[in-house]
């Protein structure tokens, strides 16, 4: 079955009614890989981040500053790191503003712990609508997507691109279903950000990364940049 982007972007039946396979996979890219072919993903994407990103570096770069000095009130630090999943399965470490609380690995086990729906909340889409971790000020980083600004840093090294599948943490990759996304640099907005993240299960990112693999194209792009603007100005992050 084919999916299109419209199909996501409009909330239609297939955007979060499709059912997975138990699949197990190993990591792609690892031996024998045929490089998916394109002038504009194998040359000219490359070039279109970097030159967004070194545009967009006077305005974003205080921005970003400004807002980390407004984390670093609570006492913690301003920016947080993680080890996520990127092309050809290769690990990088993806920056964001810190919006969660300093021991927010203890509280989340705890919270889990004691509650059942939440736990099978975040088993189905590794996401929490009330997590209890996030900070006053990190409410407000997450619903206007603020937090994600970071992750220019990451566009510039290569580890990710403006467009792209939403990056995966390590610990996710047993339960990913697809293989779409270890062909893909990583991206701050896409299909699933702009489409479905708050409605859908994790497996069915598969679905959107799917599809994005079959259209990158600048048009695509494009479209996915102007959708984001639309998203970040309604606040519907999380």
């Amino acid at each position: 079955m084919a999916f299109e982007y419209s199909d996501f972007a409009t909330g239609g039946p297939d955007a979060t009614g499709h059912s997975f396979p138990n699949i197990d996979i190993a990591v792609p890219g690892l031996g024998g890989r045929v490089k998916p072919s394109g002038t504009y993903r194998n040359l000219f994407k490359r070039a279109f981040d970097v030159a967004a990103v070194v545009l967009a570096a006077p305005i974003v770069a205080p921005l970003i500053l400004g807002l980390a000095l407004c984390v670093r009130r609570d006492g913690g630090s301003g920016f947080y790191t993680q080890l996520r999943v990127g092309l050809d399965g290769r690990h990088f470490r993806m920056w964001k503003l810190r919006s969660m609380v300093s021991d927010a690995d203890d509280r989340m086990a705890d919270y889990l712990a004691a509650n059942p729906q939440a736990r099978l909340e975040w088993e189905q889409t590794q996401k929490l609508r009330s997590d209890p971790r996030i900070t006053a000020f990190g409410q407000f980083l997450r619903k206007s997507s603020l937090d994600e600004l970071p992750q220019l840093w990451n566009v510039l090294l290569g580890e990710m691109s403006l467009v792209g599948p939403r990056p995966i943490m390590l610990n996710q990759q047993a339960m990913y279903p697809g293989t779409a996304y270890y062909r893909l640099r990583p991206g701050i907005t896409g299909y699933w950000q702009t489409a479905g993240r708050n409605a859908t299960t994790f497996e069915a990112r598969a679905v959107f990364d799917d599809a994005y693999d079959a259209d990158v194209s600048l048009v695509a792009d494009l479209k996915v940049l102007t959708r984001t603007v639309s998203v970040v100005m309604k606040c519907t992050g999380i």
